[in-house]
Parts: structure tokens; C-alpha cells; sequence
């Protein structure tokens, strides 16, 4: 019996959680760049969401720490 392993889902729109988790930063730290407006976010009724094209600019835009 073999089991299948389904490939992760390529989101358009991600919630705190899973944006947290694509950036390897915490839960509490997103819901902080969405208040402060550093993390752009969408509301769907009482739902945020991140775009991918939002988190990726977010990142884009990450300055380096010089050495």
C-alpha cells in the first residue's frame, strides 16, 4: 500500500498564520507589521489575509545588515 504525498499548494492569498510560517518569523510578529503597516493585508469580511505578492515585496524590501 503506497501512500501519495500531495505537493504544497502554490497560495494567492495566505492567512497570519501560514505567512508567519512561509517567513520563518512568528504569528505574534506578523499581526505587528499588519498593524504598523509594514505588511500589507486585505480584509475578506473579519478575515485577513496576506497576499503572496505582498509577502514577497515585504522581502523584497528587506535591507541587509551591513557586515
Amino acid at each position: 500500500m503506497s501512500t501519495a504525498i500531495a505537493a504544497p499548494v502554490d497560495r494567492l492569498l495566505y492567512k497570519p498564520e501560514e505567512a508567519a510560517e512561509a517567513l520563518a518569523i512568528g504569528r505574534s510578529t506578523v499581526y505587528e507589521l499588519m498593524t504598523e503597516g509594514t505588511l500589507k493585508y486585505i480584509k475578506l469580511g473579519r478575515a485577513r489575509r496576506i497576499r503572496r505578492t505582498d509577502l514577497e515585496a515585504y522581502v523584497a524590501n528587506l535591507a541587509p545588515l551591513p557586515n
